[in-house]
């Protein structure tokens, strides 16, 4: 009588050793004057909005609600929206109505005039609404980087009227040039860009999609508005 023979049981999957890579968050760029400013509106809208739907007679609480769903999507597209999501891949945009992704590889250059941009290698260009150009921060930025300049300048001849170097060594500046939030941000990913853009995790498609979840509230609510103004 024979028996079946035994099969060897099958070896158990390694688990790798070796360290995965980290994988790291995206960095986020936000104008924090806009989400203060967002912030600010809302709460006047609401605190407005619920006193008319509450107190109001006839058509009052209809239009109150009628201009609160027109207003509310607006605020938030133009002010706590906006925003810029950086890692060593890509760069996606936020902006009121669009989400742009762009891989590293497709952007051509970031420009800074009056605003903040981003163009493509096909000519695209596309604004960051998140970093918005303030000429008021630049002119404070120029001032203060003018006078570190001057301090360093008047430490570094008493340094060498005592045989010595001023108190942050020869022409030097304490803290480095000084620049505007934005312009930093701009400076940044400047710098990621040309690292990252030959990079094989860097290429892909630019995408494009539209924010309906803002859009369709903001075109109901006009809609409703002109509605509830036709019939009175």
């Amino acid at each position: 009588m024979t028996t079946p023979e035994q099969q060897p049981p099958e070896p158990e999957p390694t688990k790798p050793s070796g360290p995965t890579a980290p994988q790291y968050q995206d960095r986020i760029y936000r104008s924090p004057a806009g989400l203060a400013g967002g912030a600010l509106l809302l709460a006047v809208i609401a605190w407005l909005g619920i006193d008319a739907v509450v107190s109001g007679q006839g058509r009052t609480p209809w239009l109150a609600l009628a201009v609160m769903l027109l207003l509310v999507p607006l605020v938030v597209a133009y002010t706590l929206r906006p925003a810029v999501y950086v890692n060593d891949d890509r760069l996606r945009i936020r902006n009121p109505f669009r989400v742009i992704v762009l891989p590293w590889g497709r952007v051509a250059s970031l420009r800074s005039g009056f605003s903040n941009e981003v163009l493509t290698e096909s000519g695209a260009k596309y604004q960051l609404w998140a970093l918005p150009v303030s000429l008021r921060a630049r002119n404070r930025a120029a001032r203060q980087e003018a006078r570190a300049a001057a301090q360093a300048a008047r430490g570094d001849q008493g340094g060498r009227g005592r045989g010595g170097a001023g108190a942050y060594g020869p022409g030097s500046v304490p803290d480095g040039p000084r620049r505007a939030e934005s312009d930093r941000a701009m400076d940044e990913m400047r710098e990621l860009h040309e690292r990252r853009q030959e990079a094989e995790a860097a290429q892909g498609e630019v995408t494009v999609r539209w924010a309906y979840e803002i859009a369709a509230p903001a075109v109901a609510g006009a809609v409703l508005l002109a509605v509830l103004l036709a019939v009175g």
